[in-house]
C-alpha cells in the first residue's frame, strides 16, 4: 500500500464544487506587494483531475494539512513569459513556484534544508516533472533561498492554510462569509457601512430637524490587506538531515520486511515506522545517500524495476 497525502475533505467538498470555474485574481509581483493598475496577471482557480506524465500519475488534490521534504529545482529563463497552468504568464522574478497536485493558487512555506532560509511563495504552476523532485522554484526564489547556484536542495515545503484560503477565495470570487458557512474563513474584512445605534439607557440626543429621526451612518474604508508574499528571508537554524529514496509503505510490518530483504543487495535499507492520521505505517527506504545525484540514479533503478511510485524524501 503506497501512502499519500490526505485532503482536508472540509475544503475539498467546498473547492470540488468550482475547480474548474475561471475567475480572476490579482498576482503579487516580484516583491509580493499588489501591483500598479495595469500589472495585474490573470489566472484561474485551478485543482485539476488525475494526469500522467512521462508514465508516472499525480493526483491533485486540496490538501490544506501539506508538509513534505524532497528536493527542489528551479525554473527560470526558457519559461519566461510563458503561460503557466492556471493561465497566468510565468514571471521569473515572481516569488512563485511550481507543485505537481498543490492547488493553484496557494501559499507555501518553504524551508532550504541547508541553509536555513526560510521563503513564502505562491504556487501557480505544476512541475516538476524530473523524477525525485517535489517544487520547482521560481529564479528569484531560486536566487533568495540560495539555490540557484546548485541548482537544487534539500527542502521542506508547508502549506499556509490560512493564506492559502485567502488565496482560494480571492481567485473564485468569493465572500469571507462563504468560506465561513464550510467552516474555513479567512481574517473578516470590515464593513464599509455600520449604522449607529443609542446604547439603551443613554440619553437621547437633542433632535435637530427631520435628520435627528435616522440612525447615523458612519463610513469607513477597509484598510489594506497586508501583502501575503513580502519577499523577506527569515531564518531557522540548520539541523541534521539525510537523503533516502523510499520504496514503498505497508500497514503490516511483515510486509514492509519482505520488501526490505528484496532491495538489500542495492545498498543500505531500513523500515522506518510513521503514524499518518493514526494510522501506522512503514515505509522502506534505502540510504542515507551522499548526493542528489546518488538519490537519482537509485531512484531510477528503483522505477525501472517496477516501483513506479518510488520517491525520494528527506529525514
Amino acid at each position: 500500500m503506497i501512502v499519500r497525502p490526505a485532503g482536508v475533505l472540509a475544503l475539498s467538498l467546498l473547492l470540488a464544487l468550482t475547480a474548474c470555474s475561471e475567475v480572476q485574481f490579482a498576482a503579487q509581483t516580484a516583491k509580493g506587494f499588489a501591483g500598479p493598475p495595469g500589472s495585474e496577471q490573470v489566472g484561474r482557480y485551478k485543482v485539476g483531475n488525475p494526469y500522467q506524465i512521462a508514465g508516472k500519475w499525480y493526483y491533485p488534490q486540496a490538501d490544506l494539512a501539506y508538509d513534505e521534504t524532497g528536493i527542489a529545482s528551479w525554473y527560470g529563463p526558457g519559461f519566461h513569459g510563458k503561460q503557466t497552468a492556471n493561465g497566468e504568464r510565468y514571471d521569473q522574478q515572481a516569488l512563485t513556484a511550481a507543485h505537481p497536485t498543490l492547488p493553484m493558487p496557494s501559499l507555501v512555506e518553504v524551508t532550504n534544508l541547508e541553509n536555513g532560509r526560510v521563503l513564502k511563495l505562491r504556487i501557480n504552476d505544476r512541475g516538476p516533472y524530473k523524477n525525485g523532485r517535489i517544487l520547482d522554484l521560481s529564479k528569484r526564489a531560486a536566487d533568495l533561498l540560495d539555490v540557484t547556484r546548485r541548482g537544487t536542495a534539500k527542502v521542506r515545503v508547508r502549506v499556509l492554510r490560512e493564506e492559502s484560503l485567502q488565496l482560494a477565495a480571492i481567485a473564485q470570487g468569493r465572500s469571507p462569509e462563504l468560506l465561513a458557512q464550510a467552516g474555513s474563513a479567512p481574517p473578516a474584512v470590515p464593513l464599509t457601512e455600520v449604522s449607529a445605534e443609542p446604547l439603551a439607557g443613554a440619553p437621547a440626543p437633542a433632535a435637530q430637524g427631520r435628520a435627528a429621526a435616522q440612525p447615523a451612518v458612519v463610513r469607513s474604508t477597509p484598510p489594506e490587506p497586508a501583502p501575503l508574499l513580502d519577499g523577506r528571508i527569515t531564518q531557522t537554524a540548520v539541523l541534521p538531515s539525510a537523503i533516502f529514496v523510499q520504496a514503498g509503505a505497508f500497514t503490516e510490518p511483515v510486509n514492509a520486511q519482505r520488501l526490505a530483504g528484496r532491495l538489500d543487495p542495492l545498498g543500505s535499507v531500513r523500515v522506518a515506522p510513521a503514524n499518518v492520521n493514526g494510522t501506522s505505517y512503514y515505509r522502506v527506504q534505502l540510504g542515507p545517500l551522499a548526493s542528489v545525484d546518488e538519490a537519482d540514479m537509485l531512484l531510477g533503478r528503483l522505477i525501472d524495476y517496477g516501483f513506479s511510485e518510488a520517491h525520494v524524501v528527506v529525514r
